[in-house]
C-alpha cells in the first residue's frame, strides 16, 4: 500500500470520469478511485454501497439525495458513520481491524455519485 495524505486527496477538484460501483448503486469519481487504489480501500466503497438498501437510508428523503460518510481510524480499528448533516449520525459500523492509512476521511454521496469533499 502506498502512502496517501489529505493533501494528495485535496488536489482532486471535480472529476473527468465516473466509475460505476459493481453493485450499481452509485458511481464514484476519479478522487475516490485514487483513494481506493492507493489505500487499497475498495472495501470502504463496498461498505457504503451495502448501506444504500438499508431502511434508514431508503425511507429518508434527504439521504436519497445527499449523504456524508466519515471513517475515523484509531489504533487499527475504525468507525464508519453515515451523517445526515454534519452532526446528525444515522448509523455507525464498527470496523475491528483496518490498515487504512488516514486517521479520518469524509466522502459525500451526492445524487448517486460518491466523491471527495474537494470534488463537491
Amino acid at each position: 500500500m502506498e502512502t496517501i495524505t489529505q493533501a494528495d486527496l485535496a488536489r482532486f477538484q471535480g472529476t473527468e470520469n465516473h466509475y460505476q460501483h459493481w453493485l450499481q448503486r452509485f458511481n464514484y469519481t476519479d478522487g475516490v478511485k485514487y483513494l481506493a487504489d492507493t489505500a487499497q480501500a475498495y472495501w470502504l466503497i463496498d461498505a457504503i454501497a451495502s448501506y444504500q438498501l438499508d431502511a434508514r437510508v431508503q425511507t429518508d428523503e434527504m439521504l436519497q439525495h445527499f449523504q456524508t460518510w466519515q471513517l475515523s481510524v484509531q489504533e487499527n480499528s475504525g468507525i464508519l458513520t453515515l451523517l445526515r448533516d454534519t452532526n446528525d449520525p444515522v448509523l455507525t459500523q464498527e470496523i475491528p481491524y483496518t490498515d487504512f492509512p488516514l486517521a479520518e476521511i469524509k466522502l459525500f454521496l451526492n445524487e448517486k455519485v460518491l466523491m471527495l469533499p474537494s470534488e463537491y
